[in-house]
């Protein structure tokens, strides 16, 4: 059936609201450009982007509101409708799944109660699947409101969420403190995060994502986990790893005997933070 139109914010939240917008446009050549921040900030205003949302974006950038629907979307960030305070986010793309994201995700649910894409009757936590949250090498990563928390096991992700419901303070492996779902819209819009210390407190990258730099410069690698065929690590007689040796300590046998890496999940190494840097052969 076809819809009403959308509602119009309240005369105070509209004259907040363009005012910001107006700052927002001013950032572009051409305002059309800046439909994706406004996006952010709508749903800083709401929790997501509602069809008063994307009327007001259409109004300020001159476009039909088809055209800001498209846009709206396509992007996974956008949510479009109420979500919790805090959106957890359970990378479950390969290398995450291998590492134990998959049951991660599936004690999140059974813990929470919800499915993909669904909030808690508090309103606190809003459970979702995402593809790739771009640090496979602290997989299986977790992210609240696009904070990461790496290598996550299916405890540590569930301590993780009941801190979050209690209100307890929750910091994350990297980057800055955690904010409400509203605040962090708000901070993507291009608005400066204004919490005493947040910016400096956002750290740079780990210690496995530098590995590459590191050799770049050429510094000394770290010891390969296993050697290469016909070498003997640091002078020691040739060795040949057994399959539990090969992949890892929390490989679980299976019934036959053999390792599971099904049941793999990676637990944090200050040593090898994320896991083996090399495979047999390499």
């Amino acid at each position: 059936m076809p819809q009403l139109p959308a509602p119009a914010y309240p005369a105070e939240v509209r004259a907040r609201l363009e005012a910001d917008a107006k700052e927002v446009i001013a950032r572009y050549p051409g305002s059309r450009s800046a439909l994706l921040p406004l996006l952010h900030l709508v749903q800083a205003e709401e929790g997501f982007v509602s069809r008063t949302g994307m009327a007001f974006c259409a109004e300020q950038l001159g476009l039909t509101t088809a055209e800001v629907t498209a846009v709206a979307t396509f992007y996974t960030m956008y949510r479009r409708r109420p979500s919790g305070e805090y959106q957890v986010g359970v990378c479950t793309n390969t290398l995450c799944a291998v590492m134990g994201g998959d049951a991660i995700f599936d004690r999140l649910k059974e813990h929470l109660g919800v499915g993909n894409d669904e909030t808690t009757e508090d309103g606190k936590v809003t459970l979702e699947h995402i593809e790739c949250n771009a640090a496979c090498d602290f997989a299986p990563v977790v992210m609240v409101n696009w904070e990461f928390f790496d290598n996550q096991t299916p405890e540590s992700a569930t301590r993780l969420v009941d801190d979050l419901i209690a209100g307890r303070t929750v910091e994350p492996t990297r980057g800055a403190p955690l904010c409400s779902y509203k605040e962090t819209s708000r901070i993507l819009a291009g608005f400066p995060d204004e919490r005493p210390g947040a910016v400096e407190a956002s750290g740079g990258a780990g210690p496995a994502s530098l590995i590459g730099l590191r050799l770049a410069k050429g510094e000394e690698p770290r010891p390969r986990v296993v050697a290469p065929r016909g070498e003997s690590p640091r002078g020691d007689q040739p060795h040949e790893p057994s399959p539990s040796e090969h992949l890892g300590p929390h490989a679980h046998p299976s019934p036959s005997g053999t390792p599971d890496i099904s049941q793999q999940t990676s637990a944090s190494d200050p040593e090898h933070p994320a896991g083996p840097v090399a495979e047999e052969g390499e």
